[in-house]
């Protein structure tokens, strides 16, 4: 079983001076001297060192008082969240799934050996609670993998306790500036040793600023690659809103590919976007069902107690289903699949052997507007269509596909903003308002759908179908509402791609 913490520390150099006097700061009432730890600390990547690339570390600990497997993602500066599981010889599962977006097939082996002699000191205000730990450590790193060198340095660690404000760490800073001490100018003992103990490697993950029109497409496509590894380990870990933004990044790339198939070869990613569409497929099958059921209980919520008849919410709750409490076995077994890694690979080779084409060598400011502008092209011949049909079947599809198509346009300029500024930018912000009106509208259409189900299945069961047709009937007139202000909206941007 892993255990999560939100990890908040400052790291600082250290000479033979050792810890200055800390008994100053506002707030301290004591320095506790807890004495000397003897920690051994192992950390583990791969021989090309792909968590280290993330400023991820993975370590098995012996001594102190956590001794066990710790797993680090960042979150900020000098905040991390750590998983922490207990000691083991092997590494445990659950650790080993939250690095496989990123691991894959490839071994993770012992890269540095850290051994630490921490002298701690805890700071405790006035009712003795503990306000943050400080300690002096004494490092020896030994490189285990890709070299044998080794190091040794002093530094300071000031770790702030649980609920305790983060603006404490800047009065302890200011005493130890007082007294000399400098932030250390790495991120984490294994940057240090890593940085150290072996020669300097050239940073793989950095990359030039974009010039051509391709340049400007793949480091888009690279930014949401980007989020779908990186929010692999959320996603397993059921983090609000990881599913969300994990499928909002997979579309973002199919739309990148289907926009600009002028610059990259749609033979070649168009494979991968049917891989991309299956991933947003699954990640939607528990997704869209939650996001119904919120938004019809929330208007069940607001029906006067005297109109709702028989066990609607019950009902309601029995479709939705008892999501668990972390993710669900099907959607891990999905991100654990060999399909799903594979598409990971295939996302890396777009990048590390980027099928271009002649169009991609040119200025951005030529090829990038015409493929947005060719976009809201097919946005508007949808918007119009709809807008003459009647109310109905019809009308709902064009709407549908409207929306679909206005977040393919909306993910093009945001491509192109880099290259085309404020209008590209101005588009986008647009293109996102018209999203979320045809949004709201298309939720209606399925909320509708789903009371005429709930509707039949109540009445065969002998219960009363009037507090769905109530709901059915607000449903309809806040689409109603939506296709009354659609033409209005729709007459103050449809001339937004002109600019480009």
């Amino acid at each position: 079983m892993a255990d999560t913490k939100r990890e908040i520390e400052r790291k600082y150099e250290s000479d033979d001076s050792g810890l200055p006097d800390l008994t100053g700061v506002a707030g301290v009432a004591a320095v506790i001297d807890k004495g000397v730890a003897q920690l051994d600390a192992t950390y583990y990547d791969t021989a090309d060192e792909r968590l280290a690339a993330s400023s991820i570390t993975l370590r098995r600990r012996t001594g102190g008082s956590d001794a066990g497997w710790h797993l680090k993602f960042p979150v900020a500066q000098g905040v991390r969240d750590e998983i922490q599981a207990p000691l083991s010889d092997d590494l445990p599962k659950t650790l080993a799934g939250l690095v496989r977006s990123r691991v894959r097939d490839t071994e993770l082996v012992p890269v540095v050996r850290l051994r630490s002699d921490r002298d701690v000191r805890d700071l405790v205000d006035a009712d003795g609670r503990l306000l943050a730990e400080v300690s002096v450590d004494a490092v020896l790193a030994q490189r285990l993998a890709g070299g044998d060198g080794s190091a040794q340095w002093t530094e300071i660690e000031v770790e702030l306790a649980d609920g305790v404000d983060p603006a404490f760490l800047d009065k302890v800073e200011k005493r130890l500036r007082k007294a000399g001490v400098r932030p250390s100018k790495s991120a984490s003992k294994l940057a240090r040793a890593l940085a150290e103990t072996a020669p300097k490697k050239p940073d793989l993950a950095s990359v030039e600023d974009p010039v051509t029109a391709g340049d400007h497409v793949l480091a888009y496509v690279r930014v949401q690659r980007d989020a779908i590894v990186g929010l692999d380990p959320a996603v397993r870990q059921d983090v609000e809103d990881s599913v969300h933004s994990m499928r909002v990044a997979t579309r973002r790339m199919r739309s990148t590919f289907k926009s600009f198939g002028k610059v990259l070869d749609r033979a070649v990613t168009d494979p991968i976007g049917d891989e991309l569409k299956w991933l947003a497929g699954e990640l939607g099958v528990d997704r869209d069902r939650e996001v119904l059921n919120e938004r019809l209980s929330a208007a069940l919520d607001e029906v006067p107690h005297a109109l709702v008849s028989g066990p609607v919410a019950e009902r309601l709750s029995h479709w939705a289903g008892d999501r668990p409490g972390g993710a669900s076995g099907r959607l891990i077994g999905v991100l654990d699949s060999r399909r799903y890694l594979a598409l990971l690979d295939a996302l890396d080779g777009v990048l590390t052997d980027p099928p271009l084409l002649k169009a991609a060598g040119k200025k951005p400011g030529k090829v990038l507007p015409k493929a947005v502008r060719k976009d809201f092209g097919k946005v508007t011949a949808l918007v119009e269509q709809a807008l003459e049909l009647e109310p109905g079947t019809d009308r709902d599809v064009a709407i549908h596909e409207a929306r679909k198509k206005t977040k393919r346009t909306r993910y093009a300029a945001e491509a192109a903003t880099p290259a085309l500024g404020k209008s590209a930018k101005s588009l986008t912000k647009s293109m996102k308002s018209l999203q979320n009106l045809l949004g709201e509208h298309q939720d209606s259409v399925m909320a509708r759908q789903t009371l005429r189900e709930l509707s039949a299945v109540a009445h065969a069961a002998g219960e009363s179908a009037f507090t769905y047709g109530l709901l059915y009937g607000r449903e309809e007139q806040r689409a109603a509402a939506v296709e009354a202000e659609l033409p209005a909206f729709w007459d103050g941007n449809k001339g937004g791609a002109d600019v480009l």
